[in-house]
């Protein structure tokens, strides 16, 4: 019985840890994206993402994560042989990566706080597709472990999820030249609605 209170909340624990982290990424988007507003706006932005971003780091993404990692342990009190395979190494080597980004989220959050971090949003959208990947990944280990497939339907899937990162990236690219040609097309209107009311 213990190992199923172990394992339903170590479900809960990554459904909050990952819920923390793909909003933080987005979080970070929006952060650098506010340095192209004007002031006040800017700032008002600005603190109010800091504000967010602490928030949901510290109350959400960082005790789901402590969840998921301690009842991952508890589990393995339970089933120790499974230290001994292959596929629980792979997975355990991608939670480390996941760990680490974690962490460096974190140092990003403070480093944004204190405007030493210039990454644009851009960058920030492709930074947020890596716990996506590694979501993936160890899903796939804990659910096919050793027998993992690599038939066709296997590399169809992935072919999907690669799809579905590179339409959302290039949906974003949309709108930010559209974003683009609207303000660059405002001053004309602007403009014009002068000349027309003085002529």
């Amino acid at each position: 019985m213990a190992y199923f209170w172990y394992k339903a909340f170590h479900l809960i624990g990554v459904v909050v840890w990952f819920a923390g982290l793909f909003y933080l990424g987005r979080l970070f988007v929006y952060h650098a994206e506010a340095s192209e507003q004007s002031e006040p706006a800017q700032t008002i932005l600005k603190n109010q993402y800091q504000i967010m971003e602490k928030r949901l780091y510290n109350l959400i993404t960082m005790p789901g994560m402590v969840l998921t990692v301690v009842m991952a342990i508890a589990l393995l009190t339970t089933e120790p042989e499974l230290l001994k395979d292959g596929w629980l190494h792979a997975k355990l080597a991608f939670v480390v990566a996941l760990l680490g980004y974690h962490f460096y989220c974190g140092r990003i959050m403070r480093r944004l706080a204190a405007g030493e971090f210039n990454w644009s949003g851009q960058h920030f959208r492709y930074f947020n597709e890596a716990p996506t990947l590694l979501l993936v990944a160890i899903v796939l280990l804990a659910v096919f472990k050793n027998s993992l497939p690599t038939d066709i339907t296997a590399w169809g899937i992935v072919g999907l999820i690669v799809a579905m990162a590179v339409i959302i990236q290039l949906y974003a690219k949309k709108r930010k030249r559209d974003k683009e040609k609207l303000l660059a097309e405002t001053p004309l209107v602007d403009e014009q609605a002068q000349a027309s009311a003085n002529p």
